[in-house]
């Protein structure tokens, strides 16, 4: 089986080359080393050895390489050797030290060892042979696939390492500059392999060590399948291909390869590869792992003996002779695992379709005499539905959906609430499951529930409005209400937000709010929520005050928590208040008591967010860590509060200037997020571009596909804006800050709150060009951007004071406010010192990197004014922070600043120039077109000044006119080619 190819990224090594590559280094410094490096088939032995023979090649070692190959029973003696000495022999650098040991030519001539006096003396003279090698050029010995290594090969490898080439003179003297990596897989090593016995020996050995590669961690394989495929993959083809691969690099490759073609089981070519092992067992080993295929990845000793019907003694050796050839490995409990998950789907592929449903009929059955336990009851559903058995299909089904809720896994009560609900109308009424709670309608507004909870939003409205077209004009008034509010609440979850308030006003109109009722509570609760999207604020605050009272009377303390939450941010200054955050508090309680998680969920992001809005960033992680605790244990991470958390968090620690952490927590959920989760990882995105990842572009821009998704749309706006204000592209900011906003302004035509910071970021690069045009030259360009500069900080400022409900944005709007009001002075008249220290001092709220860049605007407006000291010191504060953070792209601008300012002791001009360090900046700005004027600007000094500067470069090269003078320069190497690239 071939491996990983050259052309695979690595990935995921980082430890096991660190290792190898500290091995080569001792080699190179005379101590020699040996490596036996152990991983199964495909998990990328082959990659990493690939790797470190590039890098002992980058560092002058000599690199030879010898592979064993599967040829039966009848093996080519000394294979790899031979491979490894016919590259010497045609190369002309080693031609005398072959020569120097005839007993080796005799070997690459197809002669004898002999007897054994033969056999020492071609050990010893290959011995000899690298130990020479490595005299002319520290060496690197790459033997691969030693489990198909015939015995004299393998005799001759224990000869060289044990008594030839690693061990260390009389006296203590260093060995060889050399190092032998040696592969071979691990899953093919049964217990009567010949290469056992020799492991074993060799790994007593003081020089040599064993390396295990296991197999790559879920992000890994993640990061590989993205890595292989040109454009953006869904998030749940990833996932299906990281779960199925099971850190296997080459089976991920496959899978890989198979996306799309409408293969849904495994690939034809990878299902070859897995049964090559399973086609070697005897007929009956054959039969108990078909068996066991039907039963799943794991099976108990005494269902398997039950369903295969074999006699213990044979079915103990069938098992035996499976373990031994590494198909299955036993587990805890007496239990038995197929080694690797894709080699139980391949087996069950080869079935056949009779035999396939007589067996899941026989471990249906099986299960069902010994009780039903609820854990067993997804197995039980499984089984009777893949043998056609589908009214116990059904009540193991819901039976297998109660369980999961209990034990808080969404996804798991959605998938089995889905298989009831497909077979219900398959199913003869009389057939059914009885009791409260189950019927069709009920058992979809579950569903629906379950959907939210795992993340699947889109999914959970479709359940909600079948369960709507299920209700019928004559049902219930009270279910027909659940179920419209809860379609409401849905609704809103995805944005629809019209709509979700025309439902919950039909659901509160449905039944009345005397007496009082539970239902008519909640359908309050979710109207107060809908109506405050729509921005009818006087019907929820209305709504709210009423229910309340009567969740109060009623004794609803979750209700009660979830009221005191929209009155918290409805009523007074809101959450961000003290008296916000005492009924937030409150509410969060109330919820606990009631055992209400996902209120509890809601209660906890708004304190959190509140917290945020107020600039106390500290304050916020606290809570953040606890609602993301609660909602780990309730096993609700991807219902769309914690998802909104795990945002938050990652910003948190973005806007703190804890980028590494950020980045850490954001590979860390990528491993366990929903597919509508993409837009939690945004602030890792806004790390990348920072540190000059434009790849990040790409991922941004896969946020967008898909169906409508608001915060998606919000964080793919700020990370598409700001990249193009980074790459210096004006139009582009502009219109991608214009569509953004418009697709997120609601349908009563109030922008988002974020309007303020993308507005800002399109105003960098807009005061970017109007600078650039006016030294130029081009006042009417200049003209018409500090046009748009205008019309972009009036959005910005009518923004920031109206902000959420008519309140005016809290600290870190206003700061944005405050830059864009800086950009904006820069764009229309040039940098205005006094706004951009407002800026500064206005992010003074624990943000690190914005106050950073407008420290950097802040100096360079300080330079224009002549106050210099002030500049050098702005300057270095903000490139000291981002050198710290890694902000490639803006530590570059800053250095650029600097040089241009000559805010640090100037450098000696170099000795062949006739020019000062600051002649030569001005003649790359002659070399540009500048004038004399535009020169002054770009490097902070007076036109008079540059004008003497120009004058004497002149002088000193004997020219006559500028353009000579640049000439001149250029033909003497004073200026470097492409600085005149510019224009």
């Amino acid at each position: 089986m071939s491996q990983i190819s050259i052309r695979t990224p690595l990935i995921g090594r980082e430890d096991e080359l660190a290792r190898l590559s500290g091995v080569l280094e001792r080699a190179r410094g005379g101590e020699a080393r040996a490596v036996l490096v152990a991983g199964d088939a495909g998990v990328g032995k082959t990659r990493l050895l690939d790797e470190v023979r590039g890098r002992a090649a980058a560092a002058g070692m000599t690199v030879l390489a010898g592979h064993c190959v599967d040829l039966g029973d009848v093996g080519l003696p000394y294979l790899p050797f031979t491979e490894v000495l016919g590259v010497l022999a045609q190369d002309e650098r080693f031609a005398g030290a072959v020569a120097a040991y005839p007993v080796v030519e005799r070997l690459l001539g197809g002669g004898s060892a002999g007897d054994s006096g033969g056999r020492l003396r071609l050990f010893e003279g290959i011995a000899g042979l690298l130990a020479d090698l490595s005299d002319i050029a520290p060496l690197l010995l790459v033997l691969e696939d030693l489990h198909w290594a015939d015995q004299s090969s393998r005799d001759l490898l224990r000869f060289l390492l044990s008594r030839g080439i690693l061990q260390r003179s009389a006296g203590g003297a260093p060995t060889h500059r050399l190092a032998v990596l040696a592969s071979y897989r691990a899953d093919d090593l049964h217990r009567r392999h010949p290469l056992r016995p020799l492991l074993a020996e060799l790994v007593r050995l003081p020089a040599v060590e064993r390396l295990d590669l296991r197999p790559m961690a879920d992000g890994e394989v993640a990061r590989l399948v993205r890595a292989l495929r040109e454009g953006p993959l869904p998030d749940t083809t990833v996932r299906r291909i990281v779960e199925r691969a099971e850190g296997n690099a080459f089976y991920a490759e496959e899978l890989l390869a198979a996306t799309g073609s409408g293969e849904g089981g495994v690939p034809s070519g990878l299902a070859d590869v897995l049964l090559i092992r399973f086609e070697q067992l005897s007929d009956t080993a054959q039969q108990v792992l078909r068996t066991a295929a039907v039963a799943g990845r794991r099976v108990e000793h005494d269902v398997l003996r039950d369903a295969v019907r074999l006699p213990e003694e044979e079915l103990e050796t069938a098992l035996r002779e499976a373990v031994g050839r590494q198909v299955m490995v036993p587990g805890e409990g007496d239990t038995y695992t197929f080694r690797h998950a894709l080699a139980r789907e391949a087996v069950y592929a080869d079935l056949l379709p009779g035999e396939r449903a007589r067996l899941h009929g026989a471990f249906a059955r099986l299960l069902d005499g010994r009780g039903h336990r609820a854990e067993s009851a997804a197995e039980r559903a499984h089984h009777y539905r893949e043998s056609h058995d589908l009214a116990p299909a059904l009540a193991a089904s819901v039976e297998a959906a109660d369980h999961a809720e209990r034990v808080g896994a969404p996804a798991e009560e959605l998938r089995h609430l889905e298989a009831a609900l497909d077979l219900w109308s398959a199913v003869e009424p009389s057939a059914r499951p009885s009791g409260e709670g189950v019927d069709q309608v009920r058992l979809m507004l579950r569903a629906s529930a379950a959907a939210a909870h795992a993340g699947e939003l889109h999914r959970a409205v479709s359940l909600t409005r079948a369960a709507l077209a299920g209700v019928g004009q004559e049902a219930d008034s009270e279910l027909a209400a659940r179920v419209r509010y809860t379609l409401a609440g849905n609704l809103m979850s995805v944005d629809n937000l019209t709509a979700a308030f025309a439902y919950s006003s039909e659901a509160l109109a449905m039944i009345p709010a005397d007496p009082p009722s539970r239902t008519w509570v909640w359908a309050a609760a979710t109207h107060v929520l809908a109506a405050r999207q729509v921005g009818e604020n006087e019907v929820a605050l209305r709504v709210a005050r009423q229910a309340l009272g009567t969740a109060e009377r009623l004794g609803v303390p979750d209700a009660q928590a979830d009221l005191l939450i929209s009155l918290a941010v409805l009523e007074g200054g809101g959450r961000r208040t003290p008296a916000g955050r005492e009924r937030l508090r409150q509410a969060r309680e109330l919820a606990r008591e009631a055992c209400n998680t996902p209120v509890e969920m809601r209660a906890l992001f708004n304190l959190a967010i509140g917290c945020f809005e107020s600039g106390q960033l500290d304050e916020c992680l606290p809570w953040l860590t606890e609602g993301l605790d609660r909602a780990r244990r309730a096993g609700l991470l991807s219902s769309p509060y914690p998802m909104e958390m795990r945002y938050l968090h990652l910003l948190v620690l973005y806007t703190l200037g804890r980028w590494d952490d950020c980045v850490r927590a954001a590979n860390a959920d990528a491993d366990v997020l929903p597919a509508a989760g993409g837009y939690t990882m945004a602030p890792a995105l806004y790390v990348a571009l920072a540190r000059g990842d434009f790849r990040a572009v790409d991922r941004a821009r896969a946020l967008l596909e898909g169906p409508f998704d608001w915060m998606a749309t919000l964080v793919a706006g700020i990370a598409l804006t700001d990249a193009a204000a980074l790459r210096g592209d004006a139009e582009e900011a502009v219109a991608r800050m214009r569509s953004t906003v418009a697709a997120l302004t609601d349908e009563m035509g109030t922008p988002p709150h974020v309007t303020v910071r993308l507005a800002t970021l399109a105003l960098s690069a807009v005061a970017d060009r109007a600078t650039d045009l006016r030294l130029k030259g081009d006042q009417a360009g200049a003209s018409r951007w500090a046009e748009t500069a205008t019309e972009l900080v009036e959005l910005a400022r009518t923004t920031a004071v109206h902000g959420e409900g008519g309140t005016p944005q809290g600290p870190e709007g206003q700061a944005w406010l405050a830059r864009a009001e800086a950009e904006w002075s820069r764009a229309a008249a040039g940098p205005d010192a006094e706004a951009w220290a407002t800026a500064v001092a206005a992010f003074d709220f624990g943000d690190v990197y914005e106050p950073a860049r407008c420290r950097l605007r802040y100096a360079e407006a300080l330079l224009a004014a002549d106050r210099r000291e002030e500049a050098a010191t702005e300057a270095r504060t903000a490139r000291e922070v981002f050198a710290r953070l890694g902000a490639r792209v803006l530590l570059e601008q800053a250095d650029e600043l600097i040089r241009r300012g000559r805010l640090t002791e100037a450098e000696a001009a170099p000795t062949t120039s006739p020019l000062t360090a600051r002649e030569q900046d001005v003649l790359r700005l002659l070399a540009r077109g500048r004038s004399n004027r535009q020169i002054g600007e770009e490097l902070f000094i007076t036109g008079k000044t540059a004008s003497v500067h120009v004058s004497n470069i002149l002088a000193k090269l004997g020219a006559a006119s500028r353009t000579e003078a640049v000439a001149v320069a250029y033909r003497e190497g004073l200026i470097a080619p492409e600085t005149t690239a510019h224009g």
